[in-house]
């Protein structure tokens, strides 16, 4: 911003370059020193890359009579049109491949297709998801074939498809959704289409659980075989998060003087330990069969109630260590940013108890370095949006993914009651968060924050999260309507491509040398291309029914 001033005139000049926000509203108070009015307020949405004057004229001296013209110097861009572009490509595609299924159900058109296609090849693309699902004749011979098509179609696609969303979107964001600001994480308070993916991915992950746990016991493995199995993925999840991590592994072996502990697979990996325990220690095979029950609206909830307990056990242990805890030199249950935050009072108490519990811990040099609230609040202290603290309600948030499962298995095939509890835990979880926030980003008593993964935010994102896995139940599993591509790939390889991503982050075809570093089209195009390709690599990979389980 640049401000002249002559005798009768001022004019201020607003340049906005290429930047994450997309539109600045910006509130101009005007107050000259001898004049004794109000100040002029002047309102104004700035558009990005736009350049702006404000000339302020003295129009009568006597009487203080001031105008303000806003000039144009130069156009703003309008940011959304390469947003725009991409959609009409993706649907583009899509139309295609909508054309190209209604196509091959046509008996002329399929069989052309299959005289010009290798003889070999003609099965499988029977087979495929551009051919007739219904020709039960077209099966290969293939004991094996057949084996792959059974469990194919006992496996719940809803759950791969909801994994596989949450996972793309989080490749996506995590390349840097075309810089813009809704794609990024929430500087503190609120929520970004960012801040929805990681706890939908913990969610999804706890549903698994029980399903999983529950066909083992079926099948007859022992406890103690099944606890080794959890141990040793949990180990693998923690040990590949620390590598992730800390990519100065191409650089040489890696120093423990600042090697990150905590992440998002490592978070996982805990997580994942402490519901897939909890669940083997209180259920048995065949659990989920019992049906009489006193209450049977709460017949998913009282068969295990120590579990409840020692989800509650712990929620107690998060509100009593956050709000209770002495942390020196901030307030006690401070749950702010620090910084320039709140005035600047507390400029060392970045999260409160949960920073101050992971510097004490971990040390200072072992956390994240960088959080989303350093650019605006101007933080210095370092905060790791994945710390320990943080843990307890990612467990919960898993718990509550273990909860969606045990009614899958406990209503099996009973679509409507599946679909009517989703939605009863979902209004449950909304009214939780509507109490805890008072409707409000920052004015709540445990305002939504993904970098303390308050209990707001874990309530919050379980009632979108029911919701969601209701929609998708209900047109892959129920009704058919969608067969859940392309996410559903993905999902079926979660771990490769989460692991892949973050590797070949910098490297070609992912990532290249743009000619514009801030043009939202090259960024767009960039990790839409990236992203995409993920999408094609599991495909592929499940084509060939090659999978990276841990």
């Amino acid at each position: 911003m640049a401000f002249q001033k002559t005798e009768s005139s001022a004019s201020l000049e607003v340049s906005l370059p290429h930047t994450a926000v997309t539109v600045a509203y910006i509130i101009i108070a005007l107050k000259g020193s001898r004049c004794k009015q109000e100040p002029k307020w002047i309102h104004y949405h700035f558009g990005e890359s736009g350049n702006y004057s404000l000339e302020v004229k003295t129009l009568s001296r006597s009487t203080q009579t001031v105008s303000c013209d806003l000039i144009i110097n130069e156009d703003p861009i309008n940011s959304y049109l390469p947003i725009l572009f991409a959609f009409l490509v993706y649907m583009g595609i899509l139309a295609i491949v909508i054309v190209g299924r209604l196509l091959m159900k046509i008996d002329p058109v399929r069989n052309w297709v299959c005289k010009k296609l290798n003889p070999r090849e003609t099965d499988r693309l029977i087979n495929s998801e551009l051919g007739s699902p219904n020709r039960a004749d077209s099966l290969s011979s293939d004991p094996s074939q057949h084996l792959w098509s059974a469990i194919s179609r006992q496996r719940l696609r809803s759950l791969d498809t909801f994994r596989g969303l949450s996972l793309i979107i989080m490749v996506f964001v995590n390349y840097g959704g075309g810089k813009y600001w809704f794609f990024k994480h929430e500087s503190w308070n609120g929520l970004t289409v960012a801040d929805l993916v990681f706890p939908w991915f913990v969610f999804i992950m706890g549903t698994s659980v029980s399903l999983s746990l529950s066909s083992m016991l079926r099948w007859g493995s022992s406890k103690k075989k099944v606890l080794g199995k959890i141990l040793w993925r949990s180990f693998l999840l923690i040990l590949l998060g620390i590598i992730v991590v800390n990519p100065n592994y191409c650089l040489g072996p890696l120093s423990w003087d600042n090697l990150r502990i905590p992440g998002v697979l490592q978070r996982l990996g805990f997580a994942y330990l402490v519901v897939a325990a909890l669940e083997l220690l209180f259920t048995g095979a065949g659990a989920e069969s019992v049906t009489e029950m006193p209450c049977p609206a709460l017949q998913d909830i009282l068969p295990y109630w120590p579990q409840w307990i020692f989800i509650l056990t712990l929620e107690v242990i998060w509100l009593c260590l956050t709000f209770l805890l002495p942390v020196p030199g901030c307030p006690r249950g401070y749950l702010g940013p620090g910084g320039i935050g709140d005035f600047g009072k507390y400029p060392n108490c970045t999260g409160g108890a949960a920073g101050y519990i992971d510097r004490l811990l971990l040390g200072e040099k072992h956390i994240y370095q960088h959080p989303s609230s350093s650019v605006l609040y101007q933080t210095k202290m370092p905060y790791d949006p994945e710390g320990i603290l943080g843990t307890i309600n990612t467990i919960f948030m898993a718990f509550l993914g273990l909860q969606a499962g045990k009614i899958i298995l406990l209503y099996k095939d009973q679509h409507k009651q599946i679909m009517s509890r989703f939605f009863i835990w979902s209004i449950v979880m909304g009214i939780i968060s509507a109490a805890l926030t008072k409707c409000s980003k920052d004015e709540g008593i445990i305002p939504v924050n993904k970098n303390l993964w308050s209990i707001s935010y874990v309530t919050t994102m379980s009632c979108f999260a029911f919701i969601l896995l209701l929609l998708i139940y209900y047109l892959v599993d129920v009704k058919r309507l969608w067969s859940g591509a392309p996410f559903f790939y993905p999902g079926m390889n979660s771990i490769l491509v989460y692991i892949g991503h973050e590797v070949f982050e910098n490297y070609f075809p992912f990532k290249w040398k743009m000619q514009d570093s801030q043009s939202h089209a090259e960024h767009l195009t960039q990790n839409l291309t990236a992203t995409t390709l993920w999408v094609i690599i599991s495909y592929v990979l499940y084509k060939r029914r090659i999978f990276w389980k841990i």
